[in-house]
């Protein structure tokens, strides 16, 4: 029956070899966070119609885990799971310490995993957890691109929500800069209640590759993830040139009582931030890792930048909130991922784009 439905959309719902669009899109979002609400049961029931399962990988890294389906226009959708009610899937999303968008982990000792999410890895910074987890799914998801792309698809939207969106960011880097993959894909990105993945140079990197219109992070206005990691601001993470390059040695060409306050007042003002830096990547760095090494025995640290300033990117859908929402979805005092579950996404989306319940 379900097989029968399947061959009736791609007849009677969507046109034949119908070509991705870009711009945000609500009904293919609102059908894609559908996909999302099925979880570990992906495939087994209530999605919709004009979606078929074609895989469900299995866990590996922080029980990380995708999912490809095919939709009845010949488009395939690699949904990213988010966290789940395990320590070392939360594991993933506090490893928050830095590393750069190019390089080499050890995942284990047999898979030296090289990456690329990135153009100018020297500036381009991300969040160690989620690269890792793209790492371990990565051969899995490439060698499923290669193998339906010899089949003739040749269009994938990326979606995930909450911890599945900041990896959905990620992976779309690492396919784009992936070299053994054709370059005549179209991909598409559905970042769904995601928190922040990089700097603000691999903002800048992201936007570029995705530009006019091909991903979107989608954020509930009232929703606290997408503003983590908490991110902190030094001198260091500034363009060059910029003001900040050469205060020092400016303060050395003034008078001696100017040079004497001006060094006090900058550091003074660069301690703090630095300090704060450095406690990141020993707590959310070296710290977490060492409570990761427990799972993922194998893994040798990387090492990790002197930067925390995360930033978000893709093309803001923002749903907001307004005193209605809130009389139907009060924060009762305990649930603080209220504002963040696919229901209430729903909920916002289908009031601003007047979708049918």
């Amino acid at each position: 029956m379900r097989a029968l439905l399947w061959v009736l959309a791609a007849m009677l719902t969507l046109p034949v070899n119908a070509q991705l669009k870009a711009g945000f899109d609500a009904n293919e979002y609102h059908d894609l966070l559908s996909l999302h609400q099925n979880g570990d049961t992906a495939g087994a029931k209530n999605h919709p119609a004009a979606y078929r399962l074609l895989y469900t990988s299995p866990e590996v890294g922080f029980y990380n885990k995708w999912i490809l389906w095919e939709r009845s226009d010949g488009v395939d959708v690699i949904q990213v799971r988010g966290t789940i009610a395990k320590t070392e899937s939360w594991l993933a999303n506090f490893y928050a310490a830095m590393i750069p968008a190019e390089g080499m982990i050890q995942l284990n000792d047999s898979t030296r995993w090289k990456y690329k999410l990135a153009a100018d890895s020297g500036k381009s910074f991300v969040h160690v957890g989620w690269t890792v987890a793209v790492g371990f799914m990565s051969a899995d998801i490439i060698a499923h691109v290669k193998e339906r792309y010899a089949k003739g698809t040749r269009q994938f939207i990326i979606m995930g929500h909450s911890q599945g969106g900041a990896i959905a960011f990620l992976l779309r880097s690492y396919l784009h800069y992936h070299p053994d993959l054709p370059k005549d894909i179209r991909y598409k990105t559905y970042c769904s209640a995601a928190p922040k993945p990089g700097n603000l140079f691999y903002a800048y990197d992201f936007d570029n590759i995705t530009r006019d219109g091909w991903a979107f992070r989608v954020v509930n206005s009232d929703d606290w993830v997408p503003e983590t990691p908490l991110s902190l601001q030094t001198i260091y993470d500034f363009n060059t040139p910029s003001p900040f390059m050469n205060v020092k040695g400016e303060l050395k060409k003034q008078k001696f009582f100017v040079r004497l306050y001006g060094t006090i007042i900058y550091n003074r003002l660069t301690r703090t931030t630095n300090r704060s830096v450095r406690r990141f990547r020993k707590t959310l760095g070296n710290g977490v890792f060492k409570l990761s090494k427990r799972h993922l025995q194998e893994m040798q640290q990387p090492a990790y930048v002197f930067s925390n300033n995360y930033m978000t990117c893709g093309s803001p859908v923002i749903l907001l909130t307004d005193a209605e929402y809130q009389k139907k979805h009060p924060f009762d005092g305990k649930n603080i991922f209220i504002h963040h579950m696919p229901e209430q996404y729903l909920y916002l989306l289908k009031k601003y784009y007047s979708l049918p319940d």
